[in-house]
């Protein structure tokens, strides 16, 4: 099952979920995309409702079903909470952490960021976006990506740095500081739907 490049607005609308971030796009047209708008049937079955919660996590790590499954079975082998631990280990994928630093203003526009050889880890080049940070490894720019006109702009708008995380943005530079923990996570996914979908 290949990642989905189809259009992000109307996938979020129709999950209920900002998929970029800025909520520019439920804020537009807070209903369903589709022929009847917002006189759609609401009203999901408990299957449902686990599919729709699994495809907001997925979607907004912009992951395609094996690697979201596969992340998930070795979240399952870890001490700890199932559904807890899989959002754990979904927030130290290289990509997001670039997202979370501030690098990039959405998760599609980090995943090109390493994709395209910009970011080092410790000092070396990674360009694999699921790749897993360890806490107190540091994420950078290489020199010839510092002035970046894309990065200058998200660096400038961004305002917000979760704890786990320490940047530097004269350096450009972040630390991975420890793991986070579930709160300081998006508190609108219901991870034990996610957990019970997969345990049918």
């Amino acid at each position: 099952m290949s990642r989905y490049t189809g259009p992000s607005w109307k996938l979020s609308r129709r999950l209920g979920i900002s998929l970029s971030g800025t909520g520019k796009e439920i804020e537009k047209r807070p209903y369903a995309p589709g022929q009847h708008g917002p006189n759609q049937r609401k009203k999901l079955s408990e299957y449902g409702l686990q599919l729709q919660e699994k495809q907001k996590l997925r979607h907004m790590y912009g992951m395609n079903e094996r690697q979201f499954r596969t992340l998930f079975d070795k979240a399952g082998k870890m001490q700890g909470i199932h559904g807890e631990n899989f959002m754990i280990l979904l927030e130290t994928r290289l990509d997001n952490l670039v997202y979370r630093l501030g690098l990039s203003r959405t998760r599609r526009g980090s995943r090109q960021l390493v994709n395209h050889g910009h970011i080092l880890v410790d000092g070396k080049r990674v360009d694999i976006p699921s790749f897993r940070v360890k806490p107190g490894q540091v994420i950078s720019l290489r020199e010839k990506s510092q002035n970046l006109t894309a990065v200058n702009e998200a660096i400038e708008v961004n305002n917000f740095v979760p704890e786990y995380l320490s940047f530097d943005a004269d350096k450009k530079e972040g630390t991975f500081v420890r793991l986070p923990e579930r709160s300081e996570l998006s508190a609108e996914i219901n991870e034990a739907y996610i957990v019970e979908y997969y345990s049918r």
